[in-house]
Protein backbone atom coordinates (compact mmCIF):
# COMPACT_ATOMS: atom_id res chain seq x y z
CA UNK A 1 0.00 0.00 0.00
CA UNK A 2 1.36 3.39 -1.01
CA UNK A 3 1.63 6.20 1.45
CA UNK A 4 0.62 9.78 0.84
CA UNK A 5 3.58 12.15 0.74
CA UNK A 6 3.62 15.75 1.88
CA UNK A 7 7.18 16.44 0.78
CA UNK A 8 7.84 16.87 -2.93
CA UNK A 9 11.35 15.38 -2.62
CA UNK A 10 9.98 12.13 -1.15
CA UNK A 11 7.24 11.96 -3.79
CA UNK A 12 9.76 12.41 -6.61
CA UNK A 13 11.84 9.57 -5.21
CA UNK A 14 8.77 7.29 -5.31
CA UNK A 15 7.64 7.88 -8.92
CA UNK A 16 9.23 6.83 -12.19
CA UNK A 17 10.63 9.52 -14.47
CA UNK A 18 8.95 10.32 -17.78
CA UNK A 19 5.47 9.27 -16.73
CA UNK A 20 2.40 11.49 -16.63
CA UNK A 21 0.89 12.60 -13.34
CA UNK A 22 -2.69 13.47 -12.49
CA UNK A 23 -3.67 16.50 -10.44
CA UNK A 24 -6.89 16.31 -8.44
CA UNK A 25 -9.07 19.03 -6.96
CA UNK A 26 -11.30 17.08 -4.59
CA UNK A 27 -14.59 18.76 -3.79
CA UNK A 28 -17.77 17.61 -2.09
CA UNK A 29 -19.67 17.40 -5.39
CA UNK A 30 -16.93 17.01 -8.00
CA UNK A 31 -13.34 15.92 -8.60
CA UNK A 32 -11.43 18.14 -11.00
CA UNK A 33 -8.71 16.33 -12.94
CA UNK A 34 -5.63 17.64 -14.76
CA UNK A 35 -2.89 15.72 -16.57
CA UNK A 36 0.82 16.50 -16.89
CA UNK A 37 3.04 15.82 -19.84
CA UNK A 38 5.75 13.15 -19.39
CA UNK A 39 8.43 15.80 -18.86
CA UNK A 40 6.46 17.30 -15.94
CA UNK A 41 6.48 20.81 -17.37
CA UNK A 42 2.83 21.48 -18.32
CA UNK A 43 -0.40 20.67 -16.51
CA UNK A 44 -3.48 20.49 -18.70
CA UNK A 45 -7.00 20.59 -17.25
CA UNK A 46 -8.74 17.40 -18.40
CA UNK A 47 -12.20 16.75 -16.97
CA UNK A 48 -14.46 16.83 -13.94
CA UNK A 49 -16.01 13.77 -12.33
CA UNK A 50 -19.38 14.24 -10.61
CA UNK A 51 -19.04 12.70 -7.15
CA UNK A 52 -21.38 9.88 -6.20
CA UNK A 53 -19.87 7.62 -3.55
CA UNK A 54 -16.27 6.62 -2.94
CA UNK A 55 -16.33 3.29 -4.79
CA UNK A 56 -17.87 4.78 -7.92
CA UNK A 57 -15.57 7.83 -7.78
CA UNK A 58 -12.49 5.62 -7.32
CA UNK A 59 -13.49 3.38 -10.23
CA UNK A 60 -13.89 6.42 -12.49
CA UNK A 61 -10.51 7.75 -11.35
CA UNK A 62 -8.87 4.36 -11.93
CA UNK A 63 -10.20 4.34 -15.50
CA UNK A 64 -8.55 7.73 -16.09
CA UNK A 65 -5.30 6.52 -14.50
CA UNK A 66 -5.30 3.49 -16.80
CA UNK A 67 -6.19 5.52 -19.91
CA UNK A 68 -3.42 8.07 -19.27
CA UNK A 69 -0.78 5.70 -17.81
CA UNK A 70 -0.41 8.12 -14.89
CA UNK A 71 2.16 7.00 -12.32
CA UNK A 72 1.32 9.41 -9.49
CA UNK A 73 -1.37 11.69 -8.12
CA UNK A 74 -1.05 15.25 -6.88
CA UNK A 75 -4.03 15.74 -4.59
CA UNK A 76 -4.89 19.26 -3.51
CA UNK A 77 -4.89 19.62 0.28
CA UNK A 78 -7.29 22.46 1.17
CA UNK A 79 -5.55 24.04 4.16
CA UNK A 80 -7.03 27.09 5.82
CA UNK A 81 -5.39 30.42 5.02
CA UNK A 82 -3.47 30.29 8.33
CA UNK A 83 -2.06 26.87 7.38
CA UNK A 84 -4.23 24.92 9.79
CA UNK A 85 -6.29 21.93 8.72
CA UNK A 86 -10.05 21.70 8.96
CA UNK A 87 -12.71 19.16 8.00
CA UNK A 88 -11.98 19.44 4.26
CA UNK A 89 -8.35 18.41 4.85
CA UNK A 90 -9.55 15.44 6.90
CA UNK A 91 -11.83 14.39 4.01
CA UNK A 92 -8.96 14.72 1.55
CA UNK A 93 -6.62 12.66 3.73
CA UNK A 94 -9.33 10.00 4.12
CA UNK A 95 -9.80 9.89 0.33
CA UNK A 96 -6.03 9.42 -0.13
CA UNK A 97 -5.94 6.61 2.48
CA UNK A 98 -8.95 4.84 1.00
CA UNK A 99 -7.68 5.16 -2.55
CA UNK A 100 -4.27 3.78 -1.51
CA UNK A 101 -6.05 0.58 -0.44
CA UNK A 102 -7.35 0.16 -4.00
CA UNK A 103 -4.36 1.25 -6.08
CA UNK A 104 -0.64 1.27 -5.33
CA UNK A 105 0.11 4.73 -6.67
CA UNK A 106 2.18 7.46 -4.98
CA UNK A 107 0.10 10.45 -3.84
CA UNK A 108 1.47 13.91 -3.09
CA UNK A 109 -0.74 16.03 -0.81
CA UNK A 110 -0.18 19.52 -2.22
CA UNK A 111 -1.17 22.76 -0.47
CA UNK A 112 -3.90 24.13 -2.70
CA UNK A 113 -4.71 27.42 -0.97
CA UNK A 114 -6.18 29.86 -3.49
CA UNK A 115 -6.08 27.44 -6.45
CA UNK A 116 -9.80 27.88 -7.09
CA UNK A 117 -9.45 31.65 -6.72
CA UNK A 118 -6.61 31.65 -9.27
CA UNK A 119 -8.61 29.45 -11.64
CA UNK A 120 -11.66 31.71 -11.33
CA UNK A 121 -9.53 34.79 -11.99
CA UNK A 122 -7.98 33.23 -15.10
CA UNK A 123 -11.41 32.26 -16.43
CA UNK A 124 -12.74 35.77 -15.77
CA UNK A 125 -9.75 37.30 -17.56
CA UNK A 126 -10.47 34.99 -20.50
CA UNK A 127 -14.02 36.42 -20.51
CA UNK A 128 -15.50 32.97 -19.90
CA UNK A 129 -19.27 32.97 -19.37
CA UNK A 130 -20.65 32.18 -15.90
CA UNK A 131 -22.17 28.90 -17.16
CA UNK A 132 -18.90 27.80 -18.78
CA UNK A 133 -16.90 28.80 -15.65
CA UNK A 134 -19.14 26.60 -13.49
CA UNK A 135 -18.59 23.73 -15.92
CA UNK A 136 -14.77 23.93 -16.01
CA UNK A 137 -13.67 25.53 -12.72
CA UNK A 138 -12.86 22.25 -10.97
CA UNK A 139 -10.52 20.83 -13.60
CA UNK A 140 -8.95 24.25 -14.17
CA UNK A 141 -8.28 24.39 -10.40
CA UNK A 142 -6.78 20.87 -10.65
CA UNK A 143 -4.50 22.26 -13.36
CA UNK A 144 -3.33 25.01 -10.99
CA UNK A 145 -2.69 22.44 -8.25
CA UNK A 146 -0.72 20.18 -10.57
CA UNK A 147 1.20 23.05 -12.17
CA UNK A 148 2.30 24.27 -8.74
CA UNK A 149 3.72 20.84 -7.97
CA UNK A 150 5.38 20.57 -11.39
CA UNK A 151 7.03 23.96 -10.89
CA UNK A 152 8.33 22.77 -7.51
CA UNK A 153 9.70 19.59 -9.12
CA UNK A 154 11.60 21.73 -11.66
CA UNK A 155 13.21 23.71 -8.83
CA UNK A 156 14.16 20.51 -7.01
CA UNK A 157 15.78 19.12 -10.17
CA UNK A 158 17.79 22.35 -10.51
CA UNK A 159 18.88 22.06 -6.87
CA UNK A 160 17.02 25.17 -5.74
Amino acid sequence: MTQAFEDAHDFLAAIPANAPLLGLDLGDKTIGIALSDVLWSIATPRETIKRKKFGIDATALEAIIDATSAKGLVLGLPRNMDGSEGPRCQKTRAFARNFAQRRDLPVLLWDERLSTVAAERALLEADTSRAKRAEVIDHVAAGYILQGALDRFAHIKKGL
